[in-house]
């Protein structure tokens, strides 16, 4: 197993798409042989600019994504794209839309698009997300974009992940900006209005700007960032967009900040691994013998969590 691991890990090193294909599947499906992969791969990460691209359902991030990728291939970056979509609840994947909508890029050898399901987590993103970053990360890609459901905690978990966050809002939502999560206004980078061709176009700017000027004034430590428009249905506005996050880059890097995130993702992805590790022996430490007692209400929740938890540091101290 560790010899299989070694040589799709070399070849993934050597830029093998099939290997980064085969690595994320088994990272995905928490083979072990994942995490050997990755054991090797860690020390050749750290240089990939991870953008997440967020924001309400109806935003049009695909297609941003889709002619974001098209600016850079023109660039000669190499892009890969996590597209996190809803988990199928029959078998646990992904839906696969995203990739769908992009696929004028599926034979272009620079880039890598891959469907990822959030796996249940709380419309979050899921571990395999982070690991996936780092995947293409080692296999030398420029720029790896996180394009999220745009559903409740992953617009604030693509944060812990991304060096640079572009938020997407569109016009004709009703209240555009509670649309777009307070948390997440005070944390993107970059701030698109897609559909600028519709109607509202102006007003929901005017609410960008307004929200965006509050900002500044509750945080004036953080620079200010841009707010940009698009008709990604029509290519325009991807010039621009890839402009401001190749400044931002240039900011963090200046700045010190660009290591500091990957700080942040490091931590992230640790607490992910290690939350799950937990759940994992305490679930094995307690068999099914607790729940019958909290469902007849014998025992509490809260004092059955403490039980398992208590089962998971008695096992610790005795090995």
């Amino acid at each position: 197993m560790k010899a299989a691991a070694d040589e799709i890990a070399q070849r993934l090193l050597a830029g093998d798409i099939g290997a980064g294909a085969r690595a994320i599947r088994w990272l995905d499906d928490r083979d072990q042989r994942g995490g050997e992969v990755l054991s090797v791969l860690y020390p050749h990460t750290g240089r990939a600019q991870v953008v997440g691209i967020t924001g309400p359902p109806g935003a049009g991030k695909s297609t941003l994504t889709d002619i974001l990728v098209a600016e850079w291939r023109r660039r000669g970056q190499r892009v890969a794209v996590i597209a996190v979509d809803p988990s199928s609840p029959f078998t646990g994947g992904a839906i696969l839309g995203d990739r769908v909508r992009m696929a004028r890029h599926a034979l272009d050898p620079g880039v890598f698009i891959r469907s990822l399901g959030t796996r249940g987590q709380a419309g979050g993103l899921s571990r395999s997300t982070h690991e996936a970053a780092l995947v293409f990360d080692a296999m030398g890609y420029d720029i790896v974009v996180v394009e999220t459901v745009g559903v409740g905690q992953d617009e604030i978990d693509v944060v812990n992940l991304a060096h640079t966050t572009v938020i997407v809002a569109v016009p004709g939502l009703g209240d555009e900006i509670q649309a777009v999560k307070a948390g997440i206004m005070e944390a993107g980078d970059i701030f698109v209005v897609n559909k600028a061709d519709r109607e509202g176009f102006e007003a929901t700017r005017r609410q960008m700007e307004l929200m965006l000027h509050l900002r500044a004034q509750a945080m004036p430590e953080r620079r200010e960032v841009p707010l940009l428009t698009a008709v990604a249905s029509r290519g325009e506005g991807a010039q621009g967009i890839v402009d401001a996050i190749a400044a931002h880059r240039d900011q963090l890097h200046a700045a010190g900040d660009f290591g500091r995130r990957n700080h942040l993702r490091a931590r992230e992805q640790v607490v992910s691994i290690a939350r799950e590790i937990l759940l994992e022996r305490a679930l094995a430490a307690s068999g099914d013998a607790i729940y019958p007692e909290v469902e007849a209400r014998r025992l509490d929740p809260y004092s059955a969590a403490r039980q398992l938890v208590d089962a998971i540091l008695e096992r610790t101290a005795a090995t």
